[in-house]
């Protein structure tokens, strides 16, 4: 099987950018497959290029193509049929887009991944110029009968129901924890951690930890409210990029906001932390929960979206636009026994034990047969 791959997302550094990576590593180990890479960037086009390069090194060199397109300009030539996958790679059997745009080829099977409806379920929060991309991607996928890759069984009924598209072109295959996390945390040295917990004053006060961009669906106002009572024991971090939430306006005692900090440092503050609050309001999948498995930490996440598919019994789940709720919860972690502790860190390892990659890259493989049987059966009765 002669799997196109469009791996452009890999110049973002975020979430889907680890998804890429971590996935398409992951179907090299398949038997019986052959990827070729896509991507396209003006800009950043050497970049992309040494960053495939970096993460298939054994990859030949006519498997990958990366154009000299901006996005904006590619997505006009994809609309006008212009600038066609096959052009690069004539003899594909399917091809793996992201949902920001899709290729021109209409007698290639396609199959996408849609990672989460946040930009329709909370359109505040999407620049009207990104939504009206994604709208345009979503359409061509819906017209191309494409098979679609959802992250959860959450992600899955949002497609459903807003995109209209039926529930036998939509499949679920969970993520895993990124290698990249493992791999972070097994190279830092203990004189490394140590120093960066003391740059960052993580041994002065036991904390409370979040992970993420501040934007309205990440509830913040309601975690830092729920904090508050406690704050005299406990610190709240917060960590990731701002955005345009209310967090910082919060009235009373506030909580530390680190910034965007790097890899290393998230795995100290993880692994230092006294717990994980993630009460998101909604999320495709919730990987940070995984993380935060990982360094041993308890969780609090919320009981909706997709984050008890990820959590299971593992996390204590709580009623995300609740301020009491999430107190309740806090506390709970907070005063568990030592007995408490370890049945609950077991049921992290367990859960975590439950996705991997190698599993995501199977069932991945499977949804590209089914695009390519059905794409073969429409020609046959065309």
């Amino acid at each position: 099987m002669k799997i196109g791959v469009d791996v452009t997302s890999l110049l973002y550094g975020r979430g889907v950018s680890r998804y890429t990576s971590n996935l398409t590593t992951a179907l090299t180990h398949l038997k019986g497959t052959e990827l070729f890479l896509y991507g396209s960037s003006l800009r950043r086009r050497h970049e992309l290029h040494q960053l495939i390069t970096e993460l298939l090194p054994n990859q030949p060199e006519e498997r990958i193509a990366v154009d000299l397109y901006p996005s904006q300009l590619l997505s006009w030539l994809w609309r006008g049929n212009f600038a066609p996958i096959s052009k690069h790679f004539p003899d594909l059997d399917v091809f793996h887009s992201w949902d920001w745009q899709q290729p021109p080829d209409k007698n290639l099977p396609l199959v996408s991944t849609i990672h989460d409806l946040a930009i329709l379920k909370f359109p505040e929060t999407a620049h009207p110029q990104v939504l009206s991309m994604h709208q345009r991607s979503w359409q061509v996928l819906k017209e191309r009968e494409a098979h679609i890759i959802a992250v959860s069984q959450a992600t899955k009924k949002d497609i459903i129901e807003h995109l209209q598209i039926p529930s036998y072109r939509v499949h679920v295959v969970q993520e895993a924890l990124p290698i990249e996390t493992t791999q972070i945390a097994e190279l830092l040295t203990e004189a490394q951690h140590a120093e960066i917990a003391q740059k960052l004053h993580l041994i002065e006060k036991p904390y409370i930890l979040f992970v993420g961009t501040r934007e309205p669906r990440k509830n913040l106002v309601r975690l830092i409210q729920a904090w508050q009572p406690l704050a005299r024991d406990f610190r709240l971090l917060i960590a990731g990029e701002s955005g345009w939430d209310d967090s910082e306006h919060v009235e009373g005692v506030q909580p530390e906001f680190l910034g965007r900090v790097s890899d290393a440092a998230l795995a100290v503050l993880y692994s230092e932390a006294s717990l994980f609050a993630y009460p998101s309001l909604y999320e495709g999948f919730g990987l940070p929960i995984l993380e935060a498995f990982y360094h041993g930490t308890p969780v609090l996440t919320s009981n909706t979206s997709s984050m008890p598919e990820v959590a299971g019994n593992a996390a204590e789940l709580v009623d995300p636009e609740s301020v009491e709720s999430i107190r309740a919860g806090l506390e709970k972690l907070l005063t568990e026994d030592l007995t408490a502790q370890q049945k609950r860190l077991q049921r992290m390892i367990v859960r975590l034990h439950m996705f991997s990659w190698q599993k995501a890259a199977e069932e991945t493989a499977s949804v590209y047969r089914k695009a390519i049987s059905a794409q073969a059966e429409q020609t046959k009765y065309s």
